[in-house]
C-alpha cells in the first residue's frame, strides 16, 4: 500500500529590524567609500536610539560634526540629526586633550576621519561601561578594528589585550611618568582579570 506522506512548509520567519539595524542601513546606503564609513554607522546607530554615553554631535563641535555626516553619509536620514542629546561637558573628562593627542600620535595617516574618531572615543572615555559599549559600536571587535585602522602602531602596544580603556589610560600614565599600578607587571598583579577580563 502506497502512502502519501504530506510535508507541511512553514512559513517563513519574518525577522524585523530593530530601529538601530534600519538606521545603520540607511547610513551604509548613503555612505562614501572611506574607511571608518562601517563603524561611524555603528555608532551612529547606537547613538540614535540612546545606548552608548555619547553627548551632542557625538563629543565633536558643530562644524566637524556636520563635515563628518557630509563627508562620510550624504543624504543621511534625518533621524541621525538629534537635538535631544546633552552638551558635551569637557570637564567630566580632563583628560580628553591628552588621550586625543596619544591616539594621534600614533595615526596610520590614511584618512582625516582619523582626527574625529580620536575624538569620539576620547569623548567615550567618560562612560562607565567597557569602551566598545560607551561608544555605541555592537562588540569589542569593532574597537579593536577601529584602532587597529586609525591609529596602528598604537593598538600594537595592546599585545596582551588589556580592555582598550585600561589600556590607553596605562598609555597616558606611562607617558607621564606617573603609575597608577603597583604590581610589578600585570602578569602577577591581583587585579588582573579587572585588566584582561572578557569584555562581551
Amino acid at each position: 500500500m502506497q502512502t502519501t506522506m504530506s510535508v507541511i512548509q512553514e512559513e517563513p520567519q519574518v525577522v524585523s529590524k530593530t530601529a538601530k539595524e534600519a538606521v545603520f542601513e540607511q547610513l551604509m546606503s548613503n555612505s562614501g567609500a572611506y574607511q571608518n564609513d562601517f563603524y561611524l554607522a555603528r555608532i551612529l546607530s547606537s547613538w540614535v536610539v540612546d545606548e552608548g554615553v555619547l553627548p551632542r554631535n557625538l563629543g565633536l563641535n558643530d562644524d566637524s560634526f556636520k563635515e563628518l555626516m557630509d563627508r562620510h553619509f550624504s543624504h543621511h536620514p534625518a533621524a541621525v540629526n538629534v537635538k535631544n542629546k546633552a552638551e558635551f561637558d569637557r570637564g567630566r573628562i580632563p583628560e580628553w586633550e591628552d588621550l586625543v593627542n596619544l591616539m594621534l600620535e600614533f595615526r596610520a595617516g590614511d584618512d582625516w576621519s582619523e582626527q574625529w574618531i580620536a575624538e569620539i572615543v576620547a569623548a567615550a572615555c567618560m562612560g562607565f561601561d567597557h569602551l566598545w559599549q560607551d561608544l555605541g559600536l555592537w562588540s569589542r571587535a569593532e574597537l579593536s578594528e577601529v584602532l587597529r585602522l586609525n591609529f596602528p602602531e598604537l593598538a600594537k602596544r595592546n599585545n596582551k589585550d588589556m580592555k582598550w580603556k585600561k589600556f590607553l589610560y596605562k598609555q597616558l600614565c606611562e607617558r607621564d611618568g606617573t603609575y597608577i599600578c603597583r604590581a610589578p607587571s600585570c602578569d602577577v598583579c591581583a587585579d588582573y582579570k579587572v585588566c584582561f577580563g572578557p569584555e562581551e
